[in-house]
């Protein structure tokens, strides 16, 4: 058996994840059940810090051409708006940008840094061996078995793989049903519109092709009982009772209902199984996180699992649950927040939200670290050592390198060791392998928390692995050789 990884699931997760571990030098074969790509989009949104792990490996341009800017985003449509302006990053707002270009866009750079995709292919169950799993498929041309090294579920709520690994996914059932449609707006409300009020809440998101998405809830849609099928005549007049107005509706692209319920894998791996995305972690798709966030902990998992075949101590893989496993607590924590906020129509609610609001616009602090927490730019992986660094673990801004930025730098294969004070250029080349690249330069701005960091190793994924205020030759070569004896 070549060391190989099945991904399950060919939406946005499991596109990228492939595409991570072809780059780290391990083959993968994506496994979707659709033979042809579903054109309706559910997820609209691409936050910052997945624009930056697209940008780590220079996946990010056609994303930013295409996509329409939002110069922020919300937190439970609260009438005070978060401002992104003023995030340390080179992509200081939100996209909006369909589902379906996205898996296109993914797609095609997984395919094209060698990743296979079976579509039209259906996973039935698994099989673990000691040594390896094999997925049982069901596929165009009648059943076949896929022998891998591994297998990562990242096919949505109702996961296959979850379910045939035994993973408990535990939580609260749907007690709201959001609705949506895609829409030709002839007389489009300005862009950011939303409206909350004791009727509810509406929001109009511009999308590329001259399209609108209208969202929303009213007081009616606070229920566990099923109202059938969205139609366009209820849009309409559920825009009309919230807005006084239509904005010329027409031509519905997808009409659909969405609930609140909200779920949690008890693990995100379990011997030869992983999950990354919606199979490990169910929501009200709040603030549009949830794609960004399965993105990201493909990014997480992608090169641990490429080490890990190449090698590397198996510890390594236990850290993706270990480090993502929160992320997903925070983010169904958070969503059921909005979803409380979203839902506060009473008179009292609408107090509490006018309080809050209040503070977004008025408290710089509380606008940064909301931003910061719906951008995922925040999110730091507490180091093992109680002793580390404090940037251990945080995500490295891309003004750490002058001139061509971080992000340029990093590789999915590969380490990276940054020499701050720019005069170790020549110890470092020696300390240069496949598993290390090394860069010298003296930042001309550097962040804050940067202050006086003289050195600083970071991870595939752009987190900090180790960093020190006293750099010298022979801190980074003990550094660099601690990282090639546990990265081979």
């Amino acid at each position: 058996m070549s060391d190989q990884v099945v991904v399950v699931g060919g939406g946005p997760v499991g596109l990228w994840l492939a595409a991570e571990l072809e780059l780290g030098g391990v083959r993968a074969v994506v496994v979707e059940e659709r033979a042809e790509r579903d054109e309706r989009s559910r997820a609209l949104t691409v936050h910052p810090r997945t624009l930056e792990v697209l940008a780590s490996r220079g996946a990010h341009g056609p994303f930013v051409a295409e996509g329409v800017p939002l110069p922020g985003g919300h937190f439970g449509v609260l009438e005070g708006r978060l401002d992104f302006r003023g995030l340390d990053s080179p992509f200081p707002y939100t996209l909006a940008l369909p589902q379906a270009r996205t898996e296109e866009l993914l797609e095609a750079h997984a395919r094209a840094v060698g990743a296979r995709v079976l579509r039209g292919h259906r996973v039935t169950g698994l099989t673990e061996h000691p040594g390896s799993v094999t997925v049982h498929v069901d596929g165009p041309e009648g059943a076949l078995d896929l022998e891998a090294a591994y297998v990562v579920g990242c096919d949505g709520a109702r996961s296959t793989v979850r379910q045939a690994a035994g993973i408990e996914y535990r939580g609260t059932p749907s007690t709201v049903l959001g609705w949506l449609g895609d829409v030709v707006l002839d007389r489009p409300p300005a862009p950011g519109y939303s409206h909350f009020g004791g009727r509810g809440t509406l929001m109009a998101v511009p999308m590329p092709g001259g399209l609108h998405r209208l969202v929303g809830i009213t007081p009616d849609d606070v229920t566990t009982a099923w109202p059938g099928d969205l139609t366009l005549d209820e849009l309409r007049a559920k825009t009309v009772s919230l807005a006084g107005d239509d904005f010329g509706m027409r031509d519905p692209v997808w009409l659909s209902r969405y609930g609140n319920a909200t779920r949690l894998a008890e693990t995100y791996r379990k011997g030869r199984v992983l999950l990354a995305g919606d199979a490990a972690h169910q929501h009200f798709p709040a603030g549009g996180v949830g794609m960004n966030v399965g993105i990201q902990d493909a990014a997480n998992l992608g090169w641990k699992l490429a080490a890990t075949l190449r090698g590397a101590p198996e510890g390594l893989l236990d850290t993706y649950h270990v480090e993502r496993h929160p992320v997903g607590a925070a983010l169904t924590e958070g969503s059921r927040a909005q979803v409380a906020l979203m839902t506060a129509f009473t008179p009292e609610g609408l107090s509490l939200r006018a309080l809050l609001s209040g503070m977004i616009t008025g408290l710089p602090a509380v606008n940064d670290q909301l931003a910061a927490r719906v951008s995922a730019l925040d999110v730091a992986y507490p180091p093992a050592d109680p002793d580390a660094h404090p940037l251990t673990g945080t995500r490295a801004p891309d003004t750490a390198v002058p001139g061509t930025g971080l992000f340029a730098l990093l590789r999915a294969d590969a380490h990276l060791l940054l020499d701050l004070t720019g005069e170790s250029a020549a110890d470092l080349d020696r300390l240069r392998t496949p598993r290390l690249a090394v860069h010298s330069a003296a930042p001309d701005r550097a962040p804050a928390s940067w202050a006086g960091v003289e050195a600083a190793l970071i991870r595939p994924d752009g987190h900090v692995d180790w960093a020190t205020d006293h750099a010298s030759p022979a801190r980074l070569a003990v550094a660099a050789d601690a990282l090639n004896l546990s990265l081979h």
